[in-house]
């Protein structure tokens, strides 16, 4: 039992330009990146190519592709269609998702990691809209790290738990179906407006609840299911499967985001090992659950679930948790981790204090600091929630921003709990983690730019000079390719081609 495994975090970022009344997304979100490309990676001959070949969108967990005919245009994440990419040398990926930039972060193997590498990915953000002021032109790129635009369209922060293949999809869904629905008591980001289930301005937990729309399916931009089913693990399929979580908020807060990954893996551990069997927690109806549970900031709301029972997501958190320590307890006493234990430590004293007083946790959770925030302006001006200035705070939350950012100058502060400190994070943009392949991908384009035409997540492709052809090496084990096992090869090569002979690729 234990909260590491390889993992990471892909965020959407909301973007604006002061002063233009209709802004074309995907051409702003294009010079963002190119901003970047020209700004902060000097002395490049190219820009290795991202390689989709292969990618497998469309391939279902349920045990079948969907066509590429009757698949919506979003989907089809395996052609760049132009649009703007960089593979940065920390091994993540920067590039224009559609309307959006995005920012996946690179492999990494626990929830502190995942927060880590994560605040990069903002920070990384926040260079490039700087850069985007200093090409000549007079309109800056504002960034937001949140979900919806309040004017019905929505964005995603997914995460992503690799686990092993073994594991029954049907177990998949009865238990994270539960888990994701409950999840949101600590996990929301908060979000005041009108959305697809929502017909007043009124204070909510999550940003994401409203847009879901069914319990299990492929898509991730329309007709949003809780469990997505996307199967496409990036590694050997054969032992893995990805499981891709749409149904997260973007969260400034580390307690949140540590929470959010950790929690999720070790229900993971618990599924993968069998002990959940014979037991359940099934909800009658997930989706409008989904919606109950971010309407009700009193976290009283009942939920309904099989065999007659009715329980808060607070009491369904406390079953996870318990069940988490039991297995621990039993089966891993001398064998847990320290991060794990932590991460049941934080897990239980985050449901004490939401049980005790769920607004006294505006040092660690996003939906209630920001609820502090909306509620001490309300009070002081007597407000009605839909006041422009409630809505303003709600996105300055989320701006990215340090001196504009009402989450960071709360942490300014240190009114909200901050897990890394700034020195990490500027490693963290330029540096891979030690202990993924990401390690290899990240020092590879950080050694040998020039010859590298294109990287993927399993597989670096070189141009070696003297060569007809291109030169594959995979990286299908993402637990390979570590500062361990390759950091002494990598020194001893002087250039790509030493480097591929000594792989013997």
């Amino acid at each position: 039992m234990t909260v590491h495994r390889i993992m990471g975090i892909e965020t959407e970022y909301g973007i604006t330009v002061p002063g233009v009344r209709i802004m074309n997304a995907m051409a702003t979100s294009t010079r963002l990146v190119n901003a970047y490309a020209r700004n902060n990676i000097r002395g490049r001959q190219r820009n290795p190519k991202w390689d989709y070949s292969e990618e497998a969108p469309l391939r279902d967990a349920r045990g079948f592709d969907m066509s590429r005919a009757e698949a919506d245009p979003s989907q089809l994440t395996d052609d760049d269609m132009g649009m703007a990419n960089v593979i940065l040398t920390n091994g993540a990926r920067f590039y224009v998702d559609h309307a959006h930039p995005e920012y996946s972060s690179p492999e990494i193997t626990g929830p502190r990691d995942a927060v880590l590498w994560d605040r990069a990915g903002a920070a990384i953000m926040h260079r490039a809209a700087q850069y985007t002021t200093t090409d000549g032109v007079d309109l800056p790129i504002l960034l937001y790290k949140n979900n919806t635009d309040n004017k019905g369209a929505s964005y995603g922060c997914h995460e992503n738990y690799l686990m092993n293949r073994s594991t029954e999809f049907s177990s998949i869904v009865a238990w994270m179906t539960p888990f994701f629905i409950s999840r949101q008591i600590f996990t929301g980001a908060g979000r005041l407006g009108i959305g697809q289930q929502t017909r007043d301005f009124q204070y909510q937990i999550s940003q994401r609840a409203d847009f879901f729309e069914t319990e299990v399916g492929l898509e991730t931009t329309f007709k949003r299911p809780i469990i997505n089913t996307r199967d496409e693990p990036h590694c050997d399929a054969e032992r893995f499967r990805r499981l891709h979580v749409i149904v997260g908020d973007a969260n400034m807060s580390d307690t949140a985001t540590y929470l959010k990954m950790g929690t999720t893996s070790l229900v993971l551990s618990m599924l993968e090992s069998g002990f959940l069997e014979g037991m359940d927690m099934t909800p009658t109806e997930p989706v409008r659950s989904m919606y109950a549970v971010s309407h009700d900031i009193s976290l009283q709301r009942r939920i309904p679930l099989t065999g007659g029972r009715n329980w808060t997501a607070l009491e369904m958190q406390r079953e996870f948790w318990n069940l988490a320590s039991k297995f621990c307890e039993s089966e891993y006493a001398d064998f847990i981790d320290p991060e794990t234990i932590d991460v049941l430590f934080q897990w239980g004293r985050i449901l004490d204090r939401l049980e005790e007083e769920p607004l006294e946790c505006a040092d660690v959770l996003d939906w209630v600091a920001k609820y502090r925030l909306m509620e001490a302006y309300r009070s002081r001006g007597g407000l009605e929630w839909s006041a422009a200035r409630l809505q303003a705070i709600d996105l300055q939350y989320a701006d990215i921003r340090p001196d504009k950012g009402l989450a960071l100058r709360l942490e300014e502060r240190g009114q909200l709990v901050r897990m890394v400190t700034d020195q990490e994070i500027e490693h963290a943009q330029f540096h891979p983690p030690t202990d993924t392949r990401a390690y290899f991908r990240g020092e590879c384009l950080r050694r040998f730019p020039d010859e590298i035409a294109a990287a993927s997540w399993d597989s670096l492709i070189f141009d070696l000079p003297g060569k007809e052809s291109l030169v594959r090496v995979p990286t299908m084990e993402p637990t390979k390719g570590t500062k361990a096992l390759v950091g002494e090869l990598l020194a001893s090569a002087t250039n790509a081609a030493d480097l591929v002979e000594l792989l013997g690729a």
